[in-house]
């Protein structure tokens, strides 16, 4: 296999794009993402049904959104640099329901000043969602950047609401 995408419909998002490329999801996009990269570049067009890989993360992505899922169990390459990287690793490990901020993230990377390029390393997450990084929020719990919109960062928290209350966490 090389790289291919599915689009599927989902109420609460909208369209989302899901590229993979052999054996590993390597991008989630909304329509209006930023930093969304040339169509051309997702492959084909394929369907879930004829995907596994696809048809895996689709059927995952639809769980969580219908709250009954809270973490994803899928192959994922997401291409960066070593910093993007470790910051995406730090952003994976943000538990359902929880939130972190830029800052808390630099400071268990060893920097606490190096919250703007957290911040710009979470901007440049290629799997959306999957590595959550909408559970990233300002130093004052305000609701700050997010690739798909602050629309769309608002709903994720809020689907994950619940278990932020139980567990007295309000972003």
């Amino acid at each position: 296999m090389t790289t291919r995408h599915a689009v599927i419909d989902t109420a609460m998002l909208g369209p989302v794009t899901i590229v993979a490329d052999d054996d590993a999801v390597t991008g989630v996009y909304f329509r209006h993402h930023v930093r969304r990269p040339a169509q051309e570049l997702f492959g084909a067009a394929v369907s879930i049904v004829d995907d596994d890989l696809l048809g895996e993360a689709a059927g995952q992505l639809h769980e969580y959104l219908a709250g009954q899922r809270r973490e994803f169990d899928l192959p994922m390459s997401p291409a960066g640099n070593d910093f993007q990287r470790r910051v995406w690793e730090r952003v994976g490990a943000i538990g359902f329901g929880a939130t972190v901020t830029y800052g808390q993230i630099a400071e268990q990377l060893g920097d606490r000043s190096a919250a703007y390029l957290v911040g710009q390393a979470v901007g440049a997450n290629p799997l959306c969602i999957f590595i959550p990084c909408h559970r990233v929020i300002g130093a004052n719990g305000s609701l700050t950047g997010y690739a798909g919109g602050l629309k769309r960062k608002r709903a994720l928290l809020e689907l994950e609401e619940p278990a932020m209350v139980s567990a007295g966490r309000l972003f």
